[in-house]
């Protein structure tokens, strides 16, 4: 992904966004690991975004990215209390305010790249997102241009599949911390992830169809 969609050039600055799960916290150790034997110099920053997790999550996401040798730099918000009480779309309100505070994120620390822990899987289940609750063929692209933020958002990890993602994490011993989100379990993704597994059984090939309906390009 990253030689296909060219996401990273000398002297980057890239962001990069944990939230203690296995995709973000796999995708730190990749960037890391890309810089130190790769052929180019760029600057990392690790970024974690607090939303409101107890401190027992806190505690375990800074203890975690201590034995992993990653400098993170947590930034404060109170995203759960605003949206604990929403009726009616929490869920996007909550990707919404988490979006905008991580590009704020990225900017205030000089970075020119804000890079996301999304993998294949995601990028199949946004897809139906989108068809079912906004009637649009489309899902994010593996690097985007953000004018308004003058930001890129790139995604490396976008070619690897959930498994292949879980698996790498379980293999290198990666340390994760289970979703804080209040509505873990009974998300709009959630339900889409099951009815997608549910389509797989009469469909093998559904989730790469999908993606060559989403005509990704390298522009």
């Amino acid at each position: 992904a990253l030689n296909e969609y060219d996401m990273i050039q000398e002297g980057d600055n890239i962001a990069v966004c944990i939230s203690g799960g296995k995709d973000s916290m796999l995708l730190a150790k990749c960037m890391q690991e890309i810089l130190r034997h790769g052929k180019m110099e760029f600057g990392l920053h690790f970024l974690v975004m607090d939303p409101g997790y107890n401190p027992e999550n806190r505690k375990m996401i800074e203890e975690n990215a201590k034995i992993m040798g990653i400098p993170i730099t947590v930034f404060e918000s109170d995203i759960f209390n605003v949206v604990v009480d929403v009726d009616q779309s929490p869920c996007y309100l909550c990707a919404r305010m988490r979006r905008g505070i991580l590009h704020n994120m990225a900017k205030e620390a000089g970075c020119n790249k804000l890079a996301l822990g999304h993998h294949y899987d995601d990028a199949v289940e946004t897809f139906f997102m989108n068809l079912f609750n906004s009637g649009s063929l489309d899902c994010f692209s593996p690097k985007s241009y953000l004018s308004r933020k003058e930001l890129w958002l790139i995604r490396p990890l976008v070619f690897c599949g959930e498994r292949q993602v879980a698996a790498a994490a379980s293999r290198c011993q990666l340390p994760v911390v289970k979703s804080s989100c209040p509505a873990d379990g009974s998300t709009s993704r959630q339900k889409t992830k099951e009815l997608i597994a549910r389509l797989e059984k009469d469909y093998p090939d559904l989730k790469s169809k999908v993606m060559g309906a989403a005509h990704w390009n390298a522009d």
